[in-house]
């Protein structure tokens, strides 16, 4: 099993809900994000402009190398395939956060510990906040090595050519994205640095 999530970013309006829903439901600390909602555009030239809301959230990678560098192995994979961190084995060393690719876990100077999207691990047998809050149902979350389950009869279903993910650094991404050519152009990137929020 590898619980994952499909964010439809044609849906998306960017009302920043998630991010909000995460914060709230987490008691994530200022300064901390589990899933940030990145303005990717506008590009292009009028009246042909582009523009989209890209959430950037733990991968769900299948080889995660956060889990392998991790010298407490407070970062782990449970049962559901989800990355999570044991915060009393976290000795806050970083190791994990150079590791991670995609720049999707942070550093709590409160707690001195790593923390990450865990799709809202703790709410047992209920979607994470994000997903139930969202208003245009952009989001869904199941387990992609099923393919009975609605995440994978959403990527199934989806357009030729519209499902992304994060540039694969050898570590299986499973997070997917639909986008649409007639909504933007996937503007993905090596690393988080291309988004200028993140400079």
């Amino acid at each position: 099993m590898k619980k994952s999530m499909v964010i439809d970013l044609d849906r998306c309006i960017g009302c920043f809900s998630c991010e909000v829903a995460c914060k709230m439901e987490n008691n994530i600390d200022l300064g901390v994000m589990y899933n940030k909602i990145y303005t990717i555009g506008p590009t292009g030239t009028f009246p042909k402009i582009e523009m989209y809301y890209l959430s950037a959230l733990c991968q769900g990678c299948k080889k995660p190398q956060c889990v392998e560098v991790c010298p407490t192995q407070a970062s782990y994979v449970d049962a559901e395939g989800v990355i999570l961190i044991d915060k009393d084995k976290c000795i806050g060393c970083l190791q994990c956060i150079g590791a991670c690719p995609y720049k999707a876990r942070s550093f709590n100077p409160g707690t001195k510990v790593v923390e990450k999207c865990t799709l809202c691990s703790h709410l047992k047998n209920e979607q994470p906040a994000c997903v139930k809050i969202c208003c245009a149902k952009a989001r869904t979350v199941g387990d992609v090595d099923n393919q009975n389950s609605d995440i994978s009869k959403k990527i199934k279903g989806a357009a030729k050519g519209t499902v992304q993910s994060m540039p694969n650094k050898g570590n299986n991404p499973t997070v997917q994205y639909i986008l649409s050519p007639k909504i933007a152009k996937w503007q993905a990137r090596e690393n988080w640095e291309f988004f200028p929020e993140n400079k």
